[in-house]
């Protein structure tokens, strides 16, 4: 097979070769009929030792170069599945995902099917099913949560305390000089009733049990630092809300460009597979031809090489339009069984409404992404204020009040040496109280190093630096805007002239189809006006996808969002300029 590819490219490019070489005067001269053979033998020697050099470069092919007229293989398998049309239109109870924490099964990952569904369709199951918008919607419930948790500061802590044990100890009395000589009377004289001598000693046990209760309240009365913790919080509950709506834009841009893209894949893979079936028309009537013998087998073999390029194109589309689907699916968060497939029909979308000026006003007023922007820079000043405010007095109010009850019991009493210490013994003794208190506490932070107002500097010197981040976004946004703005336009202008290329382009094929038919034509030229149309067919096709998601890209920079999450949402797929603000 590789002689005859050589063979064949020797006589192709063998003109060239030769046109390439410099002629001097001597060679401009007629030659004698051996002397162009010997040339020509020349020429063709080292045509081959080129082509040799040529395989030498290329790594070897296990499976080897198949016969010019081989039977055409299959599409693969596993592209035809991925591949399969749609079976139905999505159903909403099918769209609901998995738990976030699930892994797909075997079962799952075998699938069961594609189903259809329209890109509001796509953008509705979006909104409600994708797992970043979700883990935003509890952003904006945890800032909510803090800001209830910040206005309670407001308020009085109270607390009820309580306590209670129980507990048993032994004590050991010794007095090693007596009481009887102090002179305190008869009851300190031996046999009196306080009397101690020297070396007397008593020991007992004594078990215990308390408990008590009661309430207590801390209020703030002055604090310098609350206010600005609470705006702070709000801020901060706004910068989430912000991040929620610019996300909403953010999501239908990703989703609605996924679908166009699908939308694209599923045009190029019809373009592709109707150029391989008239491929293996126009190699039947060239077949035909050269049966007949009114082509030379060259045109035969250039047509099968063609139909085995857009083959290759087909199959390379067919993995593309797999990729699609499957990447519009982790959009919209779809359980694992599930493949999508477009159900619209390609539709141009119209012109944008706005012209440049006010469409880049229109955007940046109510921006979301400038307004989260805004409310960082606000938190983080109101979070200086309040660590400068560390170092001001705080005046708070304390109170308690409660009361306790205790029991008490002696035993295993004993003597020794005449005993001791003159304790009376109660066996069980209860006892029981009551207190409260009420007072004010002042704390002063008078000297902390410099730490508090380093910190409070730190704070707002990164709410300074948020300005030249709004800076930089606001440009950003600018750029976003003009370059879809001016993509559209182009896509507009491209997408007529591809229309009337490819009007053009289908009637010379169908002219060069039956002059090649006929005759009057060569193979060469229905080549290369296929090849025209095709490309004819893909540009129309470029345009009209560019066309929509420069739109959709536009959109995305003015599409009125909710900031509450709980807002309903209706997907929007052209701008009405009279719902801007």
């Amino acid at each position: 097979m590789k002689s005859r590819w050589r063979r064949v490219s020797a006589v192709l490019l063998l003109p060239l070769l030769v046109a390439s070489q410099p002629r001097t005067a001597a060679q401009s001269r007629p030659l004698s009929s051996d002397t162009a053979v010997r040339q020509l033998d020349s020429s063709w020697r080292q045509l081959d030792q080129q082509l040799r050099a040529l395989d030498a470069l290329l790594p070897n092919d296990l499976q080897g170069l198949p016969a010019g007229d081989s039977a055409i293989p299959p599409l693969p398998a596993n592209l035809i599945k991925a591949n399969q049309a749609p079976s139905g239109a999505l159903r909403p109870d099918q769209a609901i995902p998995v738990p976030p924490l699930d892994l797909p099964t075997a079962t799952q990952l075998q699938g069961s099917g594609v189903q259809g569904l329209s890109l509001e369709q796509a953008l509705a199951i979006a909104f409600a099913s994708s797992a970043s918008l979700q883990a935003l919607r509890e952003q904006v419930a945890a800032s909510l949560a803090s800001l209830q948790a910040a206005l309670g500061t407001w308020w009085p802590r109270i607390s009820a305390v309580a306590s209670g044990g129980s507990g048993q100890s032994g004590t050991w009395f010794n007095a090693p000089v007596g009481n009887g000589n102090l002179g305190f009377g008869p009851q300190f004289s031996p046999g009196g009733a306080f009397y101690v001598p020297s070396g007397g000693g008593a020991y007992l046990n004594e078990s215990q049990t308390q408990g008590q209760a009661g309430l207590e309240l801390d209020y703030t009365l002055i604090d310098f630092a609350r206010t600005p913790k609470i705006q702070s919080v709000r801020a901060q509950l706004r910068n989430a809300r912000n991040t929620y709506a610019a996300n909403l834009r953010s999501l239908q841009l990703k989703v609605s460009e996924a679908y166009y893209r699908l939308q694209q894949a599923d045009q190029t893979v019809r373009i592709r597979d109707a150029a391989v079936r008239n491929d293996l028309l126009i190699l039947r009537d060239t077949e035909d031809l050269k049966r007949a013998g009114l082509v030379p087998r060259l045109d035969v073999l250039r047509r099968r090489s063609i139909e085995a390029s857009d083959q290759e194109q087909l199959i390379q589309s067919l993995a593309d339009r797999a990729v699609a689907r499957r990447q519009l699916a982790v959009l919209l968060n779809l359980p694992p069984q599930l493949t999508p497939a477009a159900s619209d029909p390609i539709a141009v979308q119209p012109r944008w409404p706005l012209d440049l000026e006010t469409s880049l006003l229109a955007a940046y007023r109510g921006n979301p992404e400038l307004e989260a922007i805004l409310a960082t820079r606000e938190a983080l000043a109101k979070n200086s204020t309040a660590t400068a405010a560390g170092l001001l007095p705080k005046l708070s109010l304390f109170a308690n009040a409660g009361g306790s009850a205790g029991n008490t019991n002696q035993f295993d009493a004993t003597v020794s040496n005449g005993g001791c210490c003159g304790a009376t013994l109660v066996p069980v003794q209860n006892s029981n109280g009551y207190a409260w208190s009420l007072g004010l506490t002042l704390r002063w932070l008078l000297f902390d190093g410099g730490t508090t107002a380093g910190q409070a500097r730190a704070l707002a010197r990164q709410a300074d630096a948020t300005a030249q981040q709004y800076a930089e976004q606001r440009d950003a946004i600018r750029l976003r805007l003009e370059q879809a703005f001016f993509n559209h336009e182009a896509s507009l202008a491209k997408l007529a002239s591809a229309r009337r290329g490819l009007a053009a382009a289908l009637e010379a094929f169908r002219d060069v189809r039956l002059r090649y038919q006929t005759g009057l034509s060569s193979e060469l030229d229905l080549s290369n006006t296929q090849e025209r149309l095709i490309g004819a067919l893909v540009s129309r096709l470029n345009a009209t996808v560019g066309v929509n998601i420069s739109y959709a890209q536009l959109l995305r920079e003015l599409l009125p969002v909710p900031r509450d999450p709980a807002a309903p949402l209706k997907p929007l797929l052209q701008l009405d300029p009279g719902q801007l603000p």
